[in-house]
């Protein structure tokens, strides 16, 4: 059942009715991002993109679909800390964004990891829970975890959209998503 709640309007603070949205979000990062010290032509690749992916994101939302978030060590924080962001807020009150860390379940996490492997981890998850409409974002600094890579891939399969948040080149996950973003380092 799509959440009318989320279709039909903005996401808004309940106090200030300023507008929430995964695009604000990306325009206070773009402006955060102008302050570093990375060359502006890089500064404006990633703005752009950043603003191109989230509102991907926020599409898939809007539209009734949740996201899957996952990775591992501090990968798996962050999918974490983002799922709890979205589902009960960020910065101020506002309508839940259904989103799930698949790193939380430690009964799911140790079954797979010994029944079918630590690789097939995410992969199994994405088949038991994820539904067309659905963004897959995986994490990884190196863009090379093959459990990450897998869950992807098996997302990609289903039918779901992929997103990935990675450092450097990105590793391997260019390929199997279809929003990337890459915070390049040396």
């Amino acid at each position: 059942m799509v959440d009318s709640t989320l279709r039909n309007r903005p996401i808004c603070c309940k106090r200030n009715r300023s507008r929430l949205s995964f695009a604000n979000l990306a325009c206070c990062c773009s402006r955060n991002w102008q302050n570093t010290a990375a060359p502006s032509k890089r500064r404006r690749e990633c703005s752009f993109s950043l603003r191109r992916d989230l509102g991907m994101l926020e599409s898939s939302i809007r539209a009734g679909g949740k996201l899957l978030l996952f990775g591992n060590g501090g990968s798996a924080a962050d999918a974490q800390h983002i799922a709890a962001e979205l589902m009960i807020r960020y910065k101020a009150d506002r309508v839940a964004i259904s989103a799930v860390a698949l790193t939380t379940d430690t009964s799911t996490l140790t079954a797979c990891g010994n029944d079918l492997g630590f690789d097939a981890l995410f992969e199994r998850q994405i088949e038991g829970l994820g539904r067309v409409g659905d963004v897959a974002v995986g994490i990884s600094t190196s863009g090379t975890s093959a459990n990450v890579l897998r869950g992807l891939r098996r997302a990609k399969m289903m039918g779901l959209r992929t997103a990935g948040l990675s450092g450097g080149t990105g590793g391997e996950m260019r390929p199997v998503c279809d929003a990337l973003i890459v915070v390049p380092h040396r």
